[in-house]
């Protein structure tokens, strides 16, 4: 067994690099400051309440300007927000006009809250955000639409997750097969309309400079920010750092959901096209089951076709193939599937491999002193198999900023090209290209992480509707 650190993965904004997305847009500018084919006026449409509509209103003036941080012992870890304006960071405003939002009627809103059958409630309200979000989408321009919940109709349709110790590849608060879940179905209902919504409850637009009840003002206008420009402008505020004289690699990782009924499983995958972060999303075919393990698998022709499509569109994207493919599954492949993955590469003339599975791992290591193993702990216990620290102590924020003792990622390396230090390292990199979080120590690959939030989306989308491809459409 030989123990590793790998050093905090760097990132590439507009003007530097940085290890954390908040300081790198602070003091480098967002990466695609630089390109002229972005928004720089973001119009926000909105759907409310005349209450809600006046607190959002509210919020988005005050994202204009810096917000002071959290008086905290970890400043890195809750630092300043920069202000969301044409002169720093984000190099972006938002305008947030009245005749791009939309009202909704406190009656249709009492009428939902009546009816006594749970989903039927649900989907009373999609229906109701549906119209108004539907109207926007094809009568205003619009670059990206916020659904704000009042609290009044949050409890009335949304069931408080049950928090686990830590989030896992198989969380429990994903089995919605008989509970109408309102945001992933009402992502489902409008992505046919073409435009990114962002669900907010009406207690995020409330200021809490402490963070006691919720994240601080600052952190909330972090994540609100990044998450509302990338969905906007479909860009990425920052990209991994990459080496000019290593080939060109593509991330692909496959993940696996279920009908709403139970009756069909269907093969999801988020193809992170390179290290710029910009990705596309497959729906695959209905797969079968092993019947040992219960596991989904992929026959050697659906692996061949899934991959091929990935492939091709990422060849469109960047006018050439890449020169290494890497394939993260959290199951094992079977021959099968590893056949039709080779044969989609060998059409596709890639030459360099790596098929990679990652597990929750099932046990947990200490070091001395009061703190969990350092984020980026890398155990290696032989060629094939390793064990990955992708949360624990950070060396940046100095603290661990988790709640619960951290569960590593077991990793398992099929067949390879490449080392298993680069990658290790690669898979620690791809847990910073979240948007949706600026807190740099995600568990998990955006490649599986991704894979998993289409799945929950598409579970709600019809087979003869088509899925949008960007990511944007699912986070």
């Amino acid at each position: 067994m030989k123990l590793h650190h790998i050093k905090e993965p760097q990132l590439e904004f507009g003007r530097g690099i940085h290890v954390c997305p908040r300081a790198g847009i602070a003091e480098h500018d967002v990466y695609d400051a630089r390109f002229n084919a972005r928004r720089t006026k973001i119009l926000v449409g909105a759907v409310g309440t005349s209450e809600t509509l006046a607190k959002l209103a509210t919020l988005i003036d005050k994202c204009s300007r810096p917000i002071p941080p959290k008086d905290s012992q970890q400043p890195k870890l809750y630092p300043s927000f920069c202000g969301f304006n044409e002169a720093i960071g984000f190099k972006a405003a938002f305008a947030l006009e009245e005749e791009i939002t939309r009202n909704l009627i406190n009656s249709d809103i009492r009428h939902i809250l009546k009816i006594q059958e749970h989903n039927e409630r649900v989907e009373s309200a999609v229906d109701l955000y549906y119209r108004h979000v539907k109207f926007l989408a094809q009568n205003r321009v619009v670059d990206v639409i916020m659904c704000i919940l009042s609290e009044e109709l949050y409890d009335g349709i949304a069931k408080e997750d049950i928090i686990p110790a830590e989030e896992t590849l198989e969380d429990p608060r994903q089995d919605d097969f008989f509970e109408t879940n309102f945001r992933r179905a009402l992502k489902a209902r409008v992505m046919h309309l073409g435009v990114p919504i962002q669900i907010v409850r009406e207690c995020s637009l409330a200021s809490d400079p402490q963070g006691k009840q919720q994240q601080d003002d600052a952190t909330k206008a972090w994540n609100l920010c990044t998450a509302l420009y990338y969905k906007a402008n479909q860009t990425v505020p920052w990209r991994l750092v990459t080496n000019m004289h290593r080939p060109s690699v593509c991330f692909v990782g496959i993940g696996f959901y279920q009908s709403r009924d139970r009756t069909v499983l269907n093969t999801s995958l988020a193809q992170v096209f390179d290290e710029l972060g910009n990705s596309v999303i497959l729906r695959g075919t209905p797969v079968d089951i092993n019947k040992e393990n219960r596991r989904p698998f992929l026959t050697a022709e659906q692996a061949y076709h899934l991959l091929q499509r990935a492939l091709t569109e990422y060849k469109i994207a960047l006018e050439t193939s890449p020169s290494r493919l890497v394939v993260h599954k959290s199951s094992n492949f079977t021959e099968g599937e590893l056949d039709g993955f080779h044969t989609a590469s060998h059409d596709s003339s890639v030459r360099a491999l790596d098929f990679v599975t990652i597990f929750d791992a099932d046990f947990r290591l200490f070091r001395d002193g009061s703190y969990p193993p350092w984020r980026g702990t890398h155990i290696e216990f032989d060629k094939e198999t390793h064990l990955l620290y992708t949360r624990g102590a950070v060396e940046y924020y100095k603290t661990y900023p988790g709640l619960y003792i951290p569960q590593p990622l077991e990793i398992r390396i099929v067949e390879s090209d490449e080392s298993p230090g680069v990658i290790c390292r690669e898979i620690l990199s791809l847990t910073k290209m979240n948007w949706n979080n600026t807190q740099f120590d995600g568990k998990y690959p955006i490649t599986l992480k991704c894979a998993r939030q289409v799945g929950q989306v598409m579970k709600y989308l019809s087979p003869h509707e088509e899925p949008q491809i960007s990511y944007s459409f699912y986070m």
